[in-house]
């Protein structure tokens, strides 16, 4: 009987050994959280997102890249999800994806770490900075090495052409500029 290792120790951690994983669909949730009326808050997430992720030999050498499909966007209401997909907004028909890159890890400390990457979003891409903290490895009952993480940045959707908008009696605007982004989610290794 042979036993599969998941870690390796990397400054005072216990971090995933070196290879390929890939997002576990089952153990994820890409989400968002946008202002609404400049008095609330809407909550979504992308159904459809796949992700691969390579854990090098040397820790910070890390990389991964990400796919999401726009028009599998939730918020719980089905009008607002068709506008959000229409060309108001992600235009999911002509840009069925967001894709996201990893260019290297920007810092770290302890279990979090700064990872930078180019966001693209209907044709336009630009760099963002994604915090992510890494939540631990283990072997799970079918002998598959698992990582899970989670991670979080915050962007303006106009950089990336989003700028629907509709002007309120009161003032302000009825969707906020700045959105936060919220990924946790599980990793298996292939290789």
């Amino acid at each position: 009987m042979t036993q599969t290792v998941a870690t390796r120790p990397f400054e005072g951690l216990q971090i995933p050994v070196a290879g390929t994983y890939a997002l576990d669909a089952a153990h994820k949730r890409v989400g968002f959280v946008a202002r609404h009326l400049m008095v609330s808050k809407v909550r979504g997430q992308f159904a459809e997102a796949s992700a691969t992720i390579t854990v090098a030999e040397d820790p910070l050498q890390s990389g991964v890249t990400a796919s999401i499909t726009t028009a599998s966007i939730e918020t719980g209401q089905v009008d607002r999800d068709n506008h959000l997909r229409s060309g108001d907004f992600f235009e999911s028909e002509k840009y069925p994806t967001m894709d996201f890159r990893s260019t290297g890890i920007k810092s770290f400390a302890g279990a979090e770490f700064v990872l930078e990457g180019e966001l693209t979003i209907k044709g336009v891409t630009k760099p963002v900075d994604l915090t992510v903290e890494f939540e631990g490895a283990t072997v799970s009952p079918y002998g598959q090495v698992v990582f899970g993480f989670s991670a979080h940045a915050e962007i303006d959707r106009e950089d990336w052409g989003l700028t629907w908008n509709m002007a309120l009696e009161s003032g302000g605007v009825m969707v906020g500029k700045k959105i936060k982004i919220e990924i946790e989610g599980e990793a298996i290794r292939q290789a």
